[in-house]
């Protein structure tokens, strides 16, 4: 962000009734696509260890799988935005229609990949012989409800391009509640175990699909636009996902990295780690609503070409990921001795986990930052740059990571190292954000 006047105090008012309009709605929902698998958990764990244990392995791989496609919601978040900002409502839920279409088309691929793979996919990952063929069966029929996943991901971008992040969020708590309902009816009601649950959360997540897919129709026959596959647009919306893809991979690299580190320090470390990494991600969602609501609001601000009003939001969204930081951080430091017996009371993983949520505690206002800064950027549609940002940023985290071992570091120092991995990701968009490159107006980037 180059250097403004301080902003007046009706913006300021005006740019905070936008963030959390945008981003509460957006948090609710974030919060909610989790307790799927938590209520998938809970419901199965009941059959027996074995089921259970066949369900965390398909579901890790089903969630990774979504994850990597998770640039459908992004980049139609900010090319939606930009064409609403341009005054072009119907372009924009053309635009949307874009990223729907190639997300059924990527769905389908991906059934075409994991339905005849699925054994040697569940093996791969090392599920014991006794729970690999309920892993197989859950992600086999769960398999199904991907393209409904992903086109899931893309309408949401629509929706939040439109400025619109509460319907997410009930369609997110309805789709959680009939998941339940189904799954408790499927897997004890039918007899039907644990397929009962994926045939559940497939048929919920087709729903989800369909709710989303009539509220865009709606709005295409509304405004005129047009329903049918265009090979322009969802080639220029798959080009547009392809640096994000890239980012989002760089990113999952570097938790995976710091799993297996984790791993090689010990079982006390790589337990303590699970649980430290697991409030990491809880407290990622509040962030990432931030950063949702910088996605949406930073593309409208460069489609009406008005910059000032995009460095001016970006800069209180900003101020916001500092605040929210501090806080979350506060709150890190106050709940661990309440936090920690929630997941173990063993004394060893315990002594391991509280030094290490401390180094996440004081990492937090460094988050805030880089969540705000990605949402903004990703809102500029700066792809490219994010990419090649968080390909330095795995440089960087690779070595550190390794050398914590190496050097007899135990979980702390692996937490320094992703607290490391966090100040280069600020740094790196903290300079892209005072150079104004990101300042691309008009309705298409």
């Amino acid at each position: 962000m180059t250097q403004a006047p301080e902003i007046p105090e009706a913006t300021r008012r005006r740019h905070d009734r936008e963030i959390v309009a945008l981003a509460v709605p957006a948090f609710g929902a974030l919060v909610a696509e989790p307790l799927f698998v938590m209520a998938d958990s809970a419901i199965v764990g009941h059959l027996g260890t074995a089921q259970l244990a066949g369900l965390g392995v398909a579901s890790a791989l089903l969630t990774t799988a979504v994850s990597v496609f998770v640039f459908l919601a992004y980049a139609t978040t900010a090319a939606v935005a930009r064409r609403v900002g341009a005054g072009d409502r119907p372009g924009a839920i053309r635009q949307g229609m874009d990223g729907i279409w190639l997300a059924l088309l990527l769905g389908i691929a991906v059934i075409a990949v994991v339905l005849p793979l699925a054994p040697g996919i569940v093996d791969l990952f090392g599920a014991s012989t006794t729970a690999a063929p309920y892993a197989t069966t859950y992600l086999r029929i769960s398999s199904l409800g991907i393209p409904a996943m992903l086109m899931v991901l893309a309408a949401t971008g629509v929706l939040r391009g439109l400025q619109d992040t509460r319907t997410p969020l009930y369609v997110a708590v309805g789709g959680f509640i009939a998941n339940a309902v189904l799954n408790v009816g499927l897997v004890y009601g039918a007899g039907l175990g644990i397929a009962g649950s994926a045939w559940g959360t497939v048929i919920a997540q087709c729903a989800i699909a369909t709710v989303y897919l009539t509220v865009v129709v709606r709005g295409a026959r509304r405004h005129g636009a047009s329903l049918r596959p265009d090979a322009a647009g969802i080639r220029a919306s798959a080009q547009a996902g392809v640096p994000l893809l890239v980012r989002t991979l760089s990113l999952r690299a570097i938790l995976m990295i710091a799993t297996a580190v984790a791993a090689r320090l010990g079982d006390a470390d790589i337990a303590a780690h699970q649980i430290t990494l697991s409030l990491w991600s809880l407290l990622a969602f509040a962030l990432d609503a931030i950063a949702i609501a910088g996605q949406a609001i930073i593309g409208r601000y460069l489609g009406a070409a008005d910059t000032e009003g995009a460095r001016a939001a970006c800069r209180r969204m900003v101020q916001w990921g500092i605040a929210t930081g501090v806080v979350l951080g506060l709150l890190v430091v106050a709940a661990r001795p309440l936090f920690l017996p929630l997941f173990t009371s063993d004394p060893v993983v315990k002594d391991a986990a509280l030094p290490a949520l401390l180094m996440v505690a004081l990492s937090q206002p460094i988050c805030g930052i880089v969540f705000v800064l990605d949402g903004v950027l990703m809102g500029a549609g700066d792809g490219p740059y994010l990419a090649g940002a968080m390909l330095v940023t795995l440089a960087v985290f690779v070595p550190a990571a390794l050398l914590v071992p190496a050097l007899g570091g135990g979980l702390t120092a692996l937490w320094a190292a992703m607290t490391l991995m966090m100040t280069v990701r600020m740094a790196t968009l903290w300079w892209r954000s005072r150079s104004g490159r990101w300042l691309v107006t008009g309705a298409t980037r």
